[in-house]
């Protein structure tokens, strides 16, 4: 307060030294450069948090007496009327600006040229930008709040170099500043920084403290959901209270609202429960009618974050089905990708993304069409129309395999084997030496995840395809690398513990076996004709590498394989949707095995009786 006063005791003392005596106050009468002058003239930077001054701070009589300056009024006029750059690099010559103004020209200056695509360099270069620059550092801590942000994103938008003085100026009393400016401030300054600065930016650093500390005054929707879609992912404790906030605010959220939060929450990966359960609850109740765009991006959340709400799922379905005719490849593809990362499927919005392939395949990309293949497969949906369908897959991709990167290549000759398309070009492409040869020795997890695929498609060629002829993997090449023991699961352990019981022995039970058909299978038992089991160390195994035994089984006995059903968020109960699953057990009965589905879910999980069956199945005569 102190501080104030000595500063207006200098104004006044230098006002009636400069204008002639009068009634009037003397910055009313005094000339333009000489006010200008005055303002010029070196004095402490006074600042201070009264409540009776603004935010940029100016005394509100300053301000009142600033408004009531006829040439300034004028000035403030042109700034915003200016047309062209030319138009406000010459009211530096016209005029005798104030730093203020001067601010202000600079930030209209990078607006004109953000508008018009203009070319900054020519701005920067220019010595009436010099001169304004020049003005604004000698009178910084005159500049307004609001003017001095704006002048700093209008720098940074313009290009001025971080090593500029005048650049490291005006950050710097921006910096000093932080504790005056609004929260409104600081969220279009954290919004900015977060965008064109990136998360090394020290004065990020230091807005995104003062936005912890007060995120009590954020008001409204619009606030959260900015911060949280540009400026959560710098700070993860300043997200925690954005989601708290956006928690309490989810019933005023619109559409688009939680669209972005979703958005949002999606790309940093961040699985918030209760969040995500209150914007799905008001999703259902309140919003009847979403846009495409608002559909898509709301299941493509969903998908990323793995969060199943059935209900939601099915109204996202329902509103998608009838916009799929005007979708682009793009949509399509983005579409049918989210729910198969949700294991969700939507028969007539699958057939409608089918009929849609089939009616524009000359308008997808050999990219879009994999995508499609590769969604099918993971859910392992047929279309009615199957035949169709993959005859127009074959031809357009037809003499573009060669053109595909070696993973996508890998995973839609994987997809083909788990609908069972895989004609023998394709399986010839990524089973030659040369194809392997590229893959084989990165010990990288994705290249370890297509290896395992390749060893997958090998066991489709070997157990499915009877007209293919080679070539196949090496045997030596049949053990994907980096493969390793993984700790056993809950029904892993169950289902070992009630083998162990029920067979006696160690010798008549195998557990956590690695096939050359690049399947797992959680336990393995070889019983006779009358069900009994056998020890499994004196037959021969085809399906291990290296087998203990070499008799083969008596007449009558039978191989019995175990698969974990371990799924907890499918939201299908149906196992046949999972087509990994699905081409697992197709290729372990084709091996010859009797496989056994072991789950913990209610209605799933088989008793002993199911696990040996007490006689040999009998199968049904046709007709």
């Amino acid at each position: 307060m102190a501080a104030r006063l000595v500063q207006r005791c200098c104004w006044r003392h230098l006002g009636a030294f400069l204008s002639p005596p009068s009634a009037v106050p003397a910055p009313l009468l005094a000339p333009a450069g000489k006010v200008a002058m005055v303002r010029a003239l070196p004095c402490v930077s006074f600042h201070t948090s009264s409540p009776w001054s603004r935010a940029d701070g100016f005394s509100v009589k300053e301000q009142r007496e600033e408004s009531r300056n006829p040439e300034q009024k004028v000035i403030g006029e042109l700034i915003e009327t200016a047309t062209s750059p030319q138009d406000l690099l010459q009211l530096s010559e016209l005029h005798v600006l104030s730093s203020n103004q001067a601010s202000l020209v600079i930030t209209q200056l990078s607006r004109l040229a953000a508008e018009k695509k203009l070319e900054t360099k020519s701005i920067l270069k220019d010595e009436r930008f010099q001169q304004l620059i020049s003005i604004t550092d000698s009178q910084i801590s005159h500049v307004w709040n609001k003017t001095l942000v704006n002048l700093l994103k209008s720098l940074y938008c313009l290009g001025l170099s971080s090593s500029r003085r005048e650049m490291q100026s005006v950050e710097q009393e921006v910096l000093w500043r932080l504790r005056r400016l609004t929260f409104r401030q600081l969220t279009s300054l954290a919004e900015f920084l977060a965008l064109r600065q990136g998360k090394e930016n020290k004065l990020l650093a230091e807005v995104i403290k003062k936005l912890e500390l007060r995120w009590t005054e954020l008001e409204g929707t619009r606030s959260v959901v900015a911060l949280m879609s540009k400026v959560g992912h710098v700070s993860p404790a300043l997200m925690d209270r954005l989601e708290d906030k956006a928690l309490e605010l989810a019933e005023q959220f619109e559409p688009e609202d939680i669209q972005k939060v979703m958005l949002a929450l999606a790309y940093q990966n961040r699985r918030c429960v209760p969040l995500l359960r209150a914007l799905s609850y008001h999703l259902l109740q309140k919003h009847s009618e979403l846009s495409l765009s608002i559909l898509l991006d709301l299941i493509f959340a969903y998908g990323k974050l793995n969060f199943h709400q059935p209900q939601v799922f099915q109204k996202v379905a329902t509103d998608l089905h009838p916009h799929v005719g005007s979708m682009t490849p793009g949509e399509v593809t983005r579409c049918v990708r989210s729910f198969a990362l949700l294991k969700w499927l939507s028969l007539p919005l699958f057939e409608a993304i089918a009929q849609y392939t089939l009616d524009n395949s000359r308008q997808l990309s050999a990219p879009h069409l994999c995508g499609i293949i590769l969604s099918f497969a993971r859910l392992n949906f047929q279309p009615s129309g199957s035949e169709d369908f993959f005859s127009m897959v074959h031809e357009e991709l037809q003499g573009q395999l060669e053109s595909l990167e070696p993973h996508l290549l890998t995973d839609l000759v994987w997809s083909l084997c788990v609908l069972q398309q895989a004609k023998a070009p394709y399986l010839q492409r990524v089973l030659s030496p040369g194809f392997c040869a590229q893959i084989q020795g990165d010990q990288s997890l994705k290249a370890q995840s297509l290896w395992l695929k390749l060893i997958h498609i090998n066991a489709a060629a070997r157990l499915e395809s009877p007209e293919y002829q080679g070539p196949f993997l090496p045997v030596q090449m049949l053990s994907p690398p980096g493969l390793g023991r993984e700790k056993a699961t809950p029904l892993q352990s169950s289902l070992r513990e009630a083998l162990a019981e029920l067979l006696g022995s160690q010798d008549h039970g195998r557990f956590d076996i690695h096939t050359v058909y690049g399947w797992h299978v959680d336990a393995e038992i070889v019983v006779n004709s009358e069900n009994r089991p056998l020890p499994l160390k004196d037959f021969a195994a085809p399906h291990l590498l290296h087998s203990e035994g070499t008799k083969p089984l008596p007449a009558g006995a039978r191989r019995v394989a175990f698969l974990r059903w371990e799924f907890p968020n499918f939201s299908n109960r149906s196992k046949e949707l999972l087509g990994r699953y699905a081409m697992a057990r197709r290729h372990i009965q084709a091996a010859g095995f009797l496989v056994v589905d072991v789950s913990h879910q209610p209605g799933d999980a088989p008793g002993l009786a199911t696990v040996i069956p007490s006689r040999p199945p009998v199968r049904q005569p046709e007709g």
